[in-house]
């Protein structure tokens, strides 16, 4: 174990908490509550809970960075299964965004800067987990 990767484990743990701005901005500039109102009450609460269940794995994923990151670069299987696992999540995710059509929706330079920022921090998030998965 190293203090480098330590160090970069926390700094993970707190760019997920920061990647949660997404999750709040989305529903509101995408308009999520005026267009669920006209779906079936099943469909719109399935929506809701999805949303919060990723919500809560990001938020989970990002605590257990900044609480157990000796334990996630231990090279122990908890600690790499968990990094396998974060890494994976990060890398459908990232998957998952390549089907979207989001070209109508980032329409300002912030928009798009912030949409390449999130994608490249995803990236990172894939790497750096995947990596501590698989290391000897």
């Amino acid at each position: 174990m190293n203090f480098s990767d330590v160090q970069l484990v926390r700094l993970a743990g707190i760019a997920h908490l920061v990647s949660l701005s997404a999750i709040v901005y989305a529903p509101i500039h995408l308009g999520w509550h005026q267009a669920l109102g006209r779906v079936s009450k099943l469909l719109r609460q399935m929506g809701q809970v999805y949303h919060y269940y990723t919500a809560g794995t990001i938020v989970a994923m990002g605590l257990v960075s900044l609480a157990c990151p000796r334990d996630l670069v231990s090279g122990s299987p908890l600690g790499r299964a968990v990094c396998g696992y974060i890494a994976l999540f990060w890398i459908v995710r990232l998957a998952v965004q390549l089907y979207y059509d989001f070209r109508p929706h980032v329409d300002r330079f912030w928009l798009r800067l912030s949409y390449h920022a999130l994608s490249a921090l995803f990236v990172a998030f894939g790497l750096l987990y995947g990596w501590l998965a698989v290391r000897t």
